[in-house]
């Protein structure tokens, strides 16, 4: 069972950067497409972007296309999220989650949160005006 720690979250100003990395736990990490997802105060959690395998294939959400990259290091067992020109309605807890698969391509159902398999804790990105 893969079990998944998000960390990198924090209070930064509208504008700023952070990168939040989510460390898997075992040496299967690289069989699974990763999501990141995020649910804000009184919202439903909504998908953010995702990766395939190898790292080939991503997908982003609109509202955050050209400000956030999501990336992958199978050496390491960690994808990350690098936020960039971050608002304040970026502001949420953020979740990573892993998706075991045989394909080496996204799906459009990888912006579902029924796709993942495994997800993490959770790690609080708060953006302030």
């Amino acid at each position: 069972q893969e079990q998944l720690v998000e960390s990198g979250g924090g209070l930064v100003q509208a504008g700023g950067s952070l990168r939040l990395s989510c460390a898997g736990s075992t040496r299967s990490f690289s069989i699974y497409a990763m999501g990141w997802f995020r649910q804000a105060p009184g919202k439903e959690r909504e998908f953010v972007a995702a990766i395939s395998r190898s790292g080939g294939t991503t997908d982003y959400v609109d509202s955050v296309k050209g400000r956030f990259a999501i990336s992958r290091d199978n050496t390491k067992n960690t994808v990350y999220l690098q936020m960039n020109s971050l608002k304040p309605e970026d502001t949420a807890v953020y979740y990573c989650a892993a998706d075991r698969t045989f394909s080496n391509y996204l799906a459009s159902s990888h912006r579902l949160e029924r796709k993942y398999e495994y997800w993490g804790q959770g790690t609080q990105v708060t953006v302030s005006s």
